[in-house]
């Protein structure tokens, strides 16, 4: 299975996350990629890998141009203030960890014509969908950067409590964060991995300043985003995930964890630009997880087994509820028959060796048995995950299992139930039209 994994200790933003994945293609897939990029048909947009250094490690840092302008001479160039300058909170891009300067949290909601006027032209949610649907790029690409985007502006309608309808984006900004955002929809689709795995995300901590005000680390839409998803406050005073970051990492993360057993086969380093005394970039693993034997381990399990001729078949029930809901991996029961041809009923419990004793006291607590046997065993399984799918009735969990050479499918039966329910569709007729 090729896994992505992405060391966010230092946060997240788009030409980071750009630059990260740009470093794990070949030299020939790299030209191709700037070539697609700049040949997409972003309006005035031109995108250019550079070598950047931070704290002595080598890696790229993505240059964003904008009518000639290089990010980060966009306000110089036009007369403003840097927190004048870009949409609604999305400090887009000035991303390198400096939007303390650079936001403007929705109140582009208030502004008079001739404040519009001052502040350049603004765009909804429906204009970025023509502009990313007007793109030379795959549909596919086009969906997912739609989809990234959709996080955005429901994080800012939320934070702000104003209809999606309503949340503009300024045109410059919109530039260079919808580059960030094809950039790297389109590297992913390049890359095409298996899995996306992610680590806690370091949001930074202190504060931003706004064209209105003082905003807290992590802004309101970067928390709304986030939610759910393990984040933490380093000590460095500085905004480290952005929204856009926060936008790209939720919508193609399907897990948060430590780094897994994995054959690492190439790194990334994804380059900000402001210097930190922890080198300032994102940092990403592409490799396999480890060969089928070592990776699907096959875990020592302990079976115990009684058997039981005097419970009531609600007893037996309940007591295997009890014992599965306490932490065994199985629990299952099986017709005997005993000594004197009387029926019986084995019961197998499936436990590891650390919750052993729990078990044993919860099988005599729980059933009348009188004696417990053992057995030591070794158990293949797959690698088993669950990601939600969007599909005709909204999202649903799909169960995935891989391993050995296997890949399975499986609808998530309650969200399948749940939808029949709702609907009046037959679960058959539901499975059928969400397969195509």
């Amino acid at each position: 299975m090729n896994i992505l994994y992405f060391d966010l200790a230092m946060g997240a933003a788009g030409d980071m996350l750009t630059a990260a994945l740009y470093e794990l293609l070949k030299d020939d897939e790299k030209a191709d990629f700037l070539k697609r990029i700049n040949n997409a048909g972003i309006p005035g947009v031109e995108v250019t890998a550079e070598k950047s250094v931070k704290c002595g490690i080598t890696g790229t840092h993505m240059r964003v141009m904008i009518d000639g302008v290089s990010e980060g001479e966009q306000d110089h160039h036009h007369g403003h203030d840097h927190e004048e300058h870009h949409h609604d909170h999305e400090e887009h891009h000035h991303h390198d960890h400096e939007h303390e300067e650079h936001h403007e949290h929705e109140e582009h909601h208030h502004h008079s014509p001739e404040e519009h006027h001052h502040h350049h032209s603004h765009q909804g949610m429906k204009d970025i969908e023509g502009i990313i649907g007007n793109l030379n790029i795959p549909q596919k690409i086009k969906k997912d950067a739609v989809e990234v985007y959709k996080l955005i502006a429901e994080a800012e309608s939320h934070a702000h409590d104003r209809p999606v309808s309503e949340i503009h984006f300024h045109e410059v900004g919109t530039k260079d964060a919808v580059a960030d955002v094809v950039a790297v929809c389109m590297l992913m689709d390049m890359i095409k991995p298996d899995k996306v795995l992610a680590s806690e995300i370091n949001v930074g901590s202190g504060h931003v300043h706004c064209a209105h005000g003082i905003l807290p680390v992590p802004a309101p839409a970067t928390a709304y985003i986030l939610k759910e998803v393990p984040i933490y406050q380093g000590h460095i005073q500085s905004e480290l995930c952005t929204p856009t970051g926060a936008a790209l990492i939720r919508y193609f993360v399907s897990e948060f964890r430590s780094m897994p057993t994995m054959k690492t086969e190439k790194t990334g380093y994804g380059m900000g630009r402001k210097e930190f005394e922890q080198a300032n970039c994102v940092r990403v693993f592409e490799g396999q997880t480890i060969d089928t034997q070592e990776s699907y381990k096959d875990n020592t399990i302990i079976e115990l087994i009684c058997n039981v001729d005097d419970m009531t078949g609600e007893a037996i029930g309940y007591a295997m509820e009890e014992i599965l809901n306490s932490g065994a991996l199985e629990v299952y029961a099986v017709p005997v028959v005993m000594k004197k041809s009387r029926p019986g009923i084995e019961i197998k419990v499936l436990c590891k060796e650390d919750t052993k004793e729990k078990m044993v006291n919860l099988i005599f607590k729980n059933t009348t048995t009188l004696g417990i046997r053992e057995q030591q065993n070794r158990r293949y399984t797959l690698d088993r995950y669950i990601e939600s799918k969007d599909t005709i009735y909204g999202p649903i969990r799909l169960k995935r299992s891989q391993g050995y050479g296997v890949i399975r499918e499986k609808w998530e039966y309650d969200d399948i139930a749940a939808i029949s329910q709702k609907t009046g569709n037959s679960i058959e007729k539901i499975l059928k039209e969400i397969n195509g």
